[in-house]
């Protein structure tokens, strides 16, 4: 699966994983590191993807209960709006397209959160029988985790991993940024650690923080830890999302290096595919699954030259010399 191969690159190529496992004692990602690691993905991705796509979000239901201040969420226009069914059915017939063989990752959002989606089950189970090289990845804030949605993901095939974006331990602070009650979202989370620790969670849960202060950062992963033992802890670095965030004192320039997601397609509600996942507005578009068909829109001339040549993102053209990503 796509994850299991993440940590094989990071371990091939840069000689440890930038899984954030023994962070209390060891320093967590660098940009080097980071830079590194994206140049190596995209170039593995280069021998399997040029033709067919790694990844792709579709965006079902562009709803998010949430208001992250680094998150673009709050100013989208298309905030509301809901996938016709015929256009997710006609996206799932497209995706068929892709090779049975050739793995892919499906991620049912993009800047939403997947759980508010009342079809969302419907979707996978349409997935599960038509897509079954699709690997269902999921993030939520956690809110919406439900015993209900617990025990419907338990019964969803091939999920590669649910990611909880936590971001916070401290009530009023979390209350601060993402604008919803800690002690209702822990206490999903307790519920979904005894699932787990029931036996009826059988795919790998992460609890996510986007990072702020490393003291803080450490602070949070070592909290986690302790609360959630069998979960994961992943600090994920701030990103600007193409100038759509202020990324204060994590602004960073443009790193010389290709990306990795050219190697996917992010499908908006609207149909809108936006030129990558940190294109949050889809303010540089390279398609319309209304009237095009997937594949059509991923192997445009220009996409697959970004995928063939893997040159700098500086020498690109906009958005992508101005787009300063870094993340695993």
């Amino acid at each position: 699966m796509l994850k299991s191969l993440v940590r094989e690159i990071a371990r091939r190529f840069t000689g440890q994983s930038l899984e954030i496992e023994n962070f209390a004692d060891t320093p967590y990602y660098d940009e080097s590191d980071l830079a590194r690691w994206i140049t190596d993905k995209a170039r593995y991705l280069q021998n399997e993807y040029l033709e067919y796509p790694a990844l792709v979000h579709v965006e079902t239901l562009a709803v998010c209960n949430a208001a992250c201040s680094f998150c673009p969420y709050t100013g989208l226009e298309r905030k509301g709006t809901r996938m016709p069914d015929a256009l997710i059915e006609k996206i799932i017939d497209d995706l068929t397209a892709i090779p049975r063989h050739l793995r892919f990752q499906l991620c049912p959002y993009k800047v939403s959160d997947p759980l508010l989606e009342p079809r969302l089950f419907d979707i996978l189970a349409r997935v599960n029988e038509r897509l079954p090289n699709a690997a269902i990845s999921l993030i939520t804030n956690g809110a919406a985790l439900t015993e209900r949605h617990i025990e419907q993901l338990a019964r969803v095939r091939n999920v590669a991993y649910l990611t909880v974006s936590l971001n916070f331990l401290d009530p009023v602070e979390y209350q601060e940024v993402m604008k919803m009650p800690l002690e209702r979202t822990l206490a999903r989370l307790d519920l979904l650690a005894r699932k787990h620790a029931e036996g009826k969670i059988g795919f790998p849960v992460r609890i996510s923080r986007v990072s702020s202060d490393r003291a803080d950062d450490r602070m949070f992963v070592q909290g986690v830890k302790e609360r959630y033992p069998p979960f994961q802890v992943c600090i994920l670095p701030r990103n600007d999302w193409i100038g759509a965030v202020d990324a204060g004192s994590f602004a960073r320039g443009v790193p010389d290096v290709p990306c990795h997601r050219w190697f996917d397609l992010s499908i908006t509600a609207t149909g809108v595919v936006a030129m990558c996942c940190m294109d949050g507005k889809a303010e540089y578009p390279k398609g319309d699954v209304n009237r095009q068909h997937v594949l059509e829109i991923y192997n445009q001339p220009w996409l697959r030259d970004f995928r063939e040549r893997l040159a700098s993102r500086r020498t690109t053209g906009a958005p992508c010399d101005r787009c300063t990503y870094l993340s695993y």
